[in-house]
């Protein structure tokens, strides 16, 4: 069973490449991302690594979280699954105000 890492604190130097050499020291990585922003491509500072093993990745945070890299120490921690991003905070329709009624 596969198991996502949240990577934080992260070097905005840092690319996937160096995310995925550093953690296939502690396992098989079916993908490792640097998140970047859409507009200017610079590096947000965190990213996501998905390693093949839920014990792999286990090891990922134990061995890595506070390690250093480029200058920097990272926070290594499991993934929280993602939030629905739907206008209005994840109300259907939008959300918003009272509603009119004539």
């Amino acid at each position: 069973m596969a198991m996502k890492l949240y990577v934080g604190g992260l070097a905005y130097s840092v690319t996937d490449q160096e995310l995925n050499d550093l953690f296939a020291a502690e396992g098989k990585v079916v993908s490792a991302v640097v998140i970047k922003d859409k507009f200017s491509g610079q590096s947000k500072g965190f990213g996501f690594v998905e390693m093949e093993e839920l014990k792999d990745g286990q090891n990922a945070i134990k061995n890595l979280n506070g390690k250093e890299l480029s200058g920097r120490a990272i926070m290594v921690n499991q993934a929280r699954p993602q939030e629905d991003r739907r206008p209005g905070g994840g109300r259907p329709h939008g959300g918003g105000g009272p509603r009119r009624t004539y």
